[in-house]
């Protein structure tokens, strides 16, 4: 566990599992423009305390913003869905969890499959900027916009690639990935935990009304992060993330676990 703790090439990560809480998966997506680096020490808690994990790296990522202009939701979703598959074929419980663009993809894994339940970070599913709303036709007008950047962030560095600059034809993906996940909450009904910065400039408020008017699960919990920004898995909050969702897992599975022997 500790090698990969200093990692800082973008990469996949992966854990088999030890102990009790082997029979127990967890997949995890990282955000839009990132990489597994922004949510790796989440991973590397769970795995420490012996839960399964997996991590993929999504098509067009860790790498140049050129690439990520020629990949869609699809494909970022599809990498996703095919490591929880992967992870749920090895384990009894198996979640989905998610930073910002990859609590959208959760959640739509979420929708489409029957997962243990879902623990999102400041998920993704609506855009401050109303310029998205004629994102379809801007991208043919001008290619590249500069990506979002807090003031005195306080959360870690990763170096997810080269990603100076957003290609607008990846931003018209995010926007259809949010409106397939958004459209999928009715279907949710796995427990769901968020977790929400209070200053969170990325992703404004209205995403997580979605989820609270949309979802089809009658077990939702929001945990407000007082002191992090939008990456708050690397932020001051951190550790309170990594706790409360490793809670939360232990937790339903042993109601899962109970609902089946009853």
């Amino acid at each position: 566990m500790t090698e990969s703790s200093a990692r800082t090439t973008p990469a996949a990560f992966s854990y088999p599992g030890h102990g009790p809480n082997a029979r127990i998966g967890i997949a995890i997506c990282h955000g839009f423009t990132g990489s597994p680096l922004s949510i790796l020490p989440w991973a590397e808690f769970l795995a420490g305390h012996g839960f399964a994990v997996s991590v993929p790296l999504l098509p067009g990522h860790g790498t140049r913003w050129q690439d990520l202009a020629r990949t869609g939701w699809r494909e970022w979703h599809s990498a996703f869905e095919e490591a929880y598959l992967d992870l749920a074929a090895k384990t009894d419980d198996c979640y989905v969890a998610g930073l910002s663009m990859g609590g959208a993809v959760a959640l739509l894994t979420a929708a489409r499959h029957s997962v243990s339940g879902v623990a999102v970070v400041n998920p993704g599913l609506s855009f401050y900027d109303r310029r998205v709303r004629v994102i379809g036709l801007l991208k043919y007008f001008q290619r590249t916009t500069s990506p979002i950047e807090e003031e005195n962030p306080t959360s870690a560095p990763t170096e997810d690639g080269d990603y100076s600059l957003t290609p607008l034809a990846a931003v018209h993906q995010l926007k259809r990935l949010f409106a397939a996940a958004a459209r999928g909450l009715p279907r949710v009904t796995a427990p769901v935990l968020v977790f929400k910065s209070r200053n969170d400039i990325v992703v404004p408020p209205t995403s997580l009304a979605l989820i609270r008017k949309r979802l089809g699960s009658t077990t939702l919990d929001v945990v407000p992060l007082k002191n992090s920004g939008h990456v708050a898995t690397l932020d001051v909050d951190a550790a309170e993330i990594f706790e409360a969702s490793a809670r939360f897992f232990q937790e339903h599975a042993r109601s899962n676990i109970s609902s089946e022997k009853s």
